[in-house]
């Protein structure tokens, strides 16, 4: 169960660099009655951040209203890929906003047709057609029916099997939950789909058989028929760890899937803008999918999502079956718009490559120090570190949550510990973060595990 923040305030360390101002007690006494009131109106499940008010957020820092600041390892949650608060994405939406548009559902817009034309020019065919939604979740639901739909059709209706992988993220809603390989959020459930199946993902880690024949044993193993797959859909990487899977057996299960006749999908609802240092999370691996499910850094800022796939797929469902109200809302494409731009014109996805690459290397020279570091994972401006019992497998998450606590106090910002019992610390700062940022948080990083593992 994930840990709550305690809300008494704590005398920390006064932090005081270029980069990082910490000057009070933390949460700030100021801020109670803020996050009182949070707690008072929405749910529990809410809660469980590090208890910091926003007030403003610029670039890869964030900064509340009682003078401190942090240096963003959280990205929102993998959102400001072009940067926190970034001018050219204010300036889109505040001119479109007082255009007058703010809204008009599936009755055609301007600006969305520019934006649909825009991903379709930044992405390798035959991915050719865009429908846009509001969040990943979304696009992961749309992606299942397009699969049973595409299955129905060329196999009947026994070819309605979803393949997916242990250890997977892909939402909150119900079939996003019934496709990831978390168990305990199916809990609620109660009536699992036997049409959903997950086999181990390969990450090296968790799952040392990392060859394509594991997963077609393990398919066996659960009596599934390759012509009964309609769809596998797997994360470029893997949301919970931020591993990948090796390359060749990517390229496997792509031909797995052609040959089956199943849809292959990748979830880059994390991956794609730019984020692993490529612009798509795919281009990794050297192939492209059926379908490609956008989220999360798409605008930077406002809620907007993307399924792209091959016309033949995406014009499957007749008119009026494949809506949503607020698809291509107006004022989120101008920061959608706006948004790659940046990171097309001002190539953040090098830029992650390039500082990712320090990341990388400074987190392998701490993890060298701790074995409490079982694995680091990632590409680009993504990194998981799975906290564990040193010498197992076993995850930690008392000191993930530790860690994470503690970069806060010295003013590093990371969301909550997730993953395997929220015993990974996930590492996603904005793409415009400078090496010299990198440095200096990592080297708080360092300090957190020294303080947590005498």
């Amino acid at each position: 169960m994930a840990r709550e923040f305690d809300l008494t305030p704590q005398a920390v360390p006064r932090i005081e660099t270029p980069l990082r101002r910490i000057t009070t007690k933390l949460p700030v006494p100021e801020s109670l009655p803020i996050l009182e009131k949070l707690q008072r109106y929405e749910p529990l499940a809410m809660r469980g951040q590090p208890p910091v008010v926003w007030q403003r957020a610029e670039g890869f820092q964030v900064f509340d209203a009682y003078g401190n600041c942090w240096i963003d390892w959280s990205s929102g949650v993998l959102i400001t890929n072009a940067g926190h608060g970034r001018r050219e994405i204010v300036d889109a939406i505040v001119q479109q906003a007082a255009s007058g548009l703010l809204t008009s559902y599936g009755f055609a817009s301007e600006i969305r047709a520019r934006l649909v034309e825009r991903i379709a020019g930044l992405l390798p065919k035959p991915l050719e057609k865009i429908f846009l939604l509001t969040t990943g979740s979304e696009t992961v639901e749309c992606a299942i029916k397009l699969g049973r739909a595409h299955g129905f059709a060329h196999g009947g209706s026994s070819k309605n099997i979803i393949v997916s992988f242990t250890g997977a993220f892909h939402g909150r809603t119900l079939g996003a939950q019934l496709a990831g390989g978390i168990p305990a959020l199916k809990d609620w459930i109660g009536n699992l789909d036997p049409g959903f199946v997950q086999v181990p993902f390969p990450d090296g880690f968790r799952t040392s058989d990392t060859s394509f024949d594991y997963f077609e044993r393990c398919l066996r193993e659960q009596n599934v028929d390759a012509r009964n797959v309609a769809a596998v859909i797997v994360e470029t990487y893997q949301g919970a760890s931020a591993a990948f899977a090796p390359r060749e057996y990517m390229h496997s299960l792509r031909d797995w899937c052609t040959q089956s006749g199943a849809l292959f999908v990748l979830d880059e609802v994390q991956a794609g803008f730019g984020r692993t240092g490529t612009m798509w999370g795919f281009e990794h691996y050297g192939i492209v999918p059926d379908l490609a499910l956008f989220g999360k850094g798409i605008s930077s800022s406002l809620p907007l999502a993307a399924v792209a796939g091959t016309p033949e797929i995406m014009d499957s469902q007749s008119i009026g079956t494949m809506t949503s109200t607020h698809t291509g809302n107006p004022v989120c494409c101008a920061a959608a718009l706006a948004s790659i731009d940046l990171v097309v014109n001002e190539r953040l996805a090098a830029n992650a490559c390039t500082t990712g690459e320090v990341l990388h290397g400074r987190l392998r020279e701490i993890q060298a120090r701790f074995p409490e570091i079982g694995s680091v994972q990632g590409k680009g401006l993504v990194a998981g570190l799975a906290c564990v019992t040193p010498g197992t497998t076993v995850p930690n998450a008392n000191l993930a949550w530790q860690v994470v606590r503690r970069c806060f106090e010295k003013g590093v910002l990371m969301f909550a510990p997730v993953g395997f019992g929220g015993a990974t610390v996930k590492i996603a700062p904005p793409l415009v973060i400078t090496e010299a940022a990198i440095r200096e948080s990592t080297e708080v990083l360092e300090e957190a595990f020294e303080a947590q593992c005498k």
